[in-house]
This record gives structure tokens, sequence and C-alpha cells, in this order.
């Protein structure tokens, strides 16, 4: 025992010799190791490799609590926005069917959804994705090691298989792009044992049911609509706000809709437990704060919406020195990505005041290749990035909320323009159209320069991605006004915003 113990030193000693060696030289396995394969991580690390560096990616899936394990490519092509615009879409199928029989469709019999084809569909398209990006990386010979990469300090990353063998790389830098993982509430009990997550329902061989999805977040009320949508009873439990962060009125709109197309909503209410009753439902036990009674109902799941963490624990940061910030457990970045640790880069969900969003993750990455190799010393603009929750009313936005530019600029220093609109589409169908809004959010004073762009309606994504351009270009209410419409469209209607909130006259478009 005491030989092989002396092996073992003499093993560490050599090794860690030899990592010593490979920094005081300069030379490296690789210039650049990226440590996470979600759509950040893999742009940056092929975008690398086109550039001519000797690029690894480490990309390793902890399954969730409740065993759900799934390919390369990160939340957004796994378990987050491939899988739900899918099942966002098999909902809003649903809805044109009933439509489709004012505009004189003749469908025999009762209409009905079946999870398993949908599941089935949606799970081979991430599939091929996952494939897809397997062969991307091998096109650009980027090394891909399905191993749980963590620091050992600023050159060195240690890589751990599932079978628990260790390998070590060196690299000129290493770049942080792990992203987060759902939460769960610990303190409850019942939660973890009985609870699924975002990583769990796009994966569900079947249906979930009577669901409750508790939270209020974009990921909470974007499930509990498909899952309205596509026939399923469902709650949602909300403790405060809808939607924080965005605009509130918006929110208010989106919730109103939800709820008249057939979401419930538990609104000021806190779960306590739950418990697993003999027949096999779940039983919620939650306090309503305004009468302070508990109320109790039974689902046949529960989903769990109330934020995501950083995937920071197991990456040894704080032995390295990488900084973090302690409340929320991300790293602590420069605008260049930098850490506190040179050489070490982070970005995406993983830093600390990025949005988290994969576009903006997929272009920092790509940035962050260039300046690494010395091709360019251009930064991300993290400014104006648009996004679109999609709920059943599909909400688009970009730029500044109402009470983000009233806090920066004042009340009396802003004008908003707004309007009510029905969608063409919406009128045969007879369709309420009572939450299709509008709002422009304007600095006063010359053009006016658009400071926000809010838009609930059909194909929102599509409609705000457009404008979007125009805030990198100093968009103003003029140049709004000057841009010609196309009609008849649901865009088109942004193109003629005219009546001001400050005037309190009615906003509602009538006509052309």
């Amino acid at each position: 025992m005491a030989a092989l113990c002396r092996v073992r030193h003499r093993w560490k000693r050599i090794n860690c010799i030899q990592l010593l060696t490979r920094n005081l030289t300069g030379t490296f396995d690789y210039d650049l190791v990226v440590i996470g394969g979600g759509s950040g991580g893999l742009a940056c690390s092929k975008e690398a490799a086109q550039l001519g560096q000797k690029v690894a990616v480490l990309d390793y899936v902890e399954p969730s609590v409740k065993g759900t394990k799934w390919g390369i490519g990160g939340t957004c092509v796994n378990v987050g926005c491939i899988p739900k615009k899918l099942m966002h879409q098999a909902a809003l199928l649903g809805t044109a069917l009933k439509d489709a029989q004012k505009y004189g469709w003749q469908i025999p019999g009762p209409i009905s959804h079946d999870w398993s084809t949908m599941a089935e569909a949606v799970q081979n398209h991430v599939r091929s994705l996952n494939w897809g990006h397997r062969v991307q990386l091998q096109d650009k010979e980027v090394k891909y090691l399905n191993v749980k990469g963590s620091l050992l300090d600023e050159h060195t990353v240690k890589g751990l298989t599932r079978t628990g063998k260790e390998i070590m790389l060196t690299a000129k830098n290493i770049v942080i792009a792990t992203g987060g993982r759902p939460k769960y509430p610990t303190h409850i009990p019942g939660a973890v044992e009985h609870g699924i997550t975002s990583d769990d329902i796009f994966w569900l061989k079947e249906s979930p049911g009577k669901t409750l999805v508790v939270g209020a977040s974009y990921v909470a009320l974007e499930c509990a609509g498909f899952l309205t949508g596509i026939g399923l009873e469902t709650t949602v439990m909300v403790r405060s706000i809808p939607l924080r962060g965005f605009d509130q009125q918006m929110a208010g709109l989106v919730t109103d809709y939800m709820e008249a197309y057939g979401t419930k909503f538990s609104w000021r209410s806190v779960p306590k437990s739950v418990d697993k009753l003999s027949s096999g439902v779940l039983q919620v036990t939650w306090t309503d704060e305004q009468t302070g009674k508990d109320q109790r109902d039974t689902f046949d799941s529960v989903l769990w919406a109330v934020g995501r963490a950083p995937e920071t624990k197991t990456l040894g940061l704080e032995k390295v020195g990488v900084k973090l910030n302690k409340e929320s457990g991300k790293i602590l970045v420069a605008a260049d990505e930098s850490t506190s640790v040179p050489n070490v880069y982070a970005f995406g969900d993983i830093g600390e005041g990025r949005p988290e969003l994969t576009p903006t993750a997929i272009k920092a990455g790509k940035l962050l290749a260039r300046r690494l190799a010395g091709q360019t010393n251009e930064l991300m603009n993290y400014d104006n990035v648009a996004t679109t929750v999609f709920t059943p009313l599909e909400y688009g936005c970009v730029g500044l909320s109402e009470e983000e530019a009233e806090s920066r600029h004042g009340k009396d220093s802003i004008e908003v323009y707004h309007a009510f609109y029905k969608p063409l589409e919406f009128t045969v169908a007879e369709r309420d159209a009572s939450q299709c809004y509008i709002k422009v959010v304007c600095k006063q004073g010359g053009d006016q320069r658009i400071l926000g762009l809010h838009f609930t309606g059909p194909n929102a994504g599509e409609v705000t991605q457009g404008f979007a351009m125009g805030f990198q270009c100093g968009a103003t209410l003029t140049h709004l006004k000057e841009t010609v419409g196309i009609h008849p469209t649901c865009a088109e209607e942004l193109t003629k915003v005219n009546v001001s909130k400050r005037s309190g006259l009615d906003a509602t478009v009538t006509g052309c």
C-alpha cells in the first residue's frame, strides 16, 4: 500500500512538473479550451477554429433530478428555445383548427391532441440537432470531449469522464460558457421528490396531465401557455408579479389573454408542500397571501419555474481566484468577457449582468473568439437586445420598459404612444383582440428618440426582430412615422401610432 502511495505521489509530482514546464515555455495542448457545449460555447469554439486556432470544447450534462439527459447543444437546443417553440406551435395549430371552421373548413369529429406523437417528433428533431452539432465540430476540426471540466489554474483544465477517468488539457486561453439549470425550492417538502422542471417537460413520454406551474417568469408562462393550448388543465401559481423585468402593463395583457384563453391563475399564492397520494396524484398545499388561508388541490404534475442557477459550483473557480457574485453565483466579467484571472473568460448566462438569451451568447462568443485570435477589438453590445415571450398571445419588446424609461429619464421627459388594434385574421374567426396592443416609449424633444418598443400580437418575434435593427441606428418617432407600412399586417400598426397616453384620447385603431 505504501509503495502504491509513493507511485501515486510520484505521478502527481511528474504531472505537475510537466504542466509547469508547459506553462513556462508557452507550449500548450490547445490555443483555446471552451467549457460548455451550449449555443455560446459552440459558436465561440467554431469561430476560433475557423480563425486557425487549435480548439477543444468540453460538454457534460448532469441528468436532471428526474433523470432526464440530453446531448450536446445546451439549454436552447435541448430543453429551451427549440422544443419550447415547437410545442408553442402545436398549441397555435390547435387554435388555428378552431378558427379554420369559421373560415369554411369542414373538420369532422372532435379535435384532440396526442402528447406522445408531438413529443416524439420534437425529441427526434432535437436529436438531429445534437448530431448536427457534433458533425459541425468535426468538420471545423474542433476536438469534442464529453467530459466534465474544471479549472486547475489559468491555463489548465481537468476533465472527468463518466467512468471517473481524469484527463488534463492545457490552453493559452480558457472560456467558460456553462450556462445555468432550473432551481428547485428545496425548502418546500415534496418539491424535489414530486416536481419536474423545464429540464424534464420537453422529454416526457406521456402527457403531464393536469398541471400546476409554479412561477411567473417567461419560462413559466410559456410552458403554461402551450399546455393549455394542447388541451391540458393548467394553473399558474404566482407569488408576486408576472414577467418581472418586463414592462408590467404588457405583462398584464399577456396574463389577461392567457386567463381568457383558459389558463387558471392563483395570484399571490405561496406553495407549502407537495404530497403524493395513494392514487398517484399530487396534492399541493399553498397559502393564499390575500386571505392568509391555506388551500389544497390535486394535480398530475407540478412544474417548478422559479428561476435558474448558474453552473459554477463544480468548476473550481474560487480555488483559482475567479471572482463570483456571492448572491447570484454568477461570474463577474468585464466588458471584454474577461474574469478576475488572466486568460480565463466567461460569457452567456453564467456572466453577471448578461441577458440570459441565446443570440447574445452566440454573438458574444464569436466576438470573443475573434478578439482572442487577434482579429478585432470589437466588444459585444448588450444594449437594446430584442426578445419575445412565446405565450399564447406573443409579446415582443426591445429597449426600455415604460417603468425603466421613467426611472432613467423622469416621467415628464418621456412620451408614450400607444394603440389597441385588431389583427385582420382575428375578425372572421371572431377572436377577442382586447390585449393586442402597441406601445412606443419616446424621449421628449426633437425627433423623439425611441427608448422602448413593445408589441403583443401574432408573430411578435418576427415583428420585433425587424424593428430592433432601427434601435441600432438611433430610431426616432419621426423615422417610424416616415416608414410606409405593409398592408394589411399587424406590424403596420407600429408605423401609424399617433395617440399619446398623456393625451388621454382613445387609442383604439379604427378602419385602415
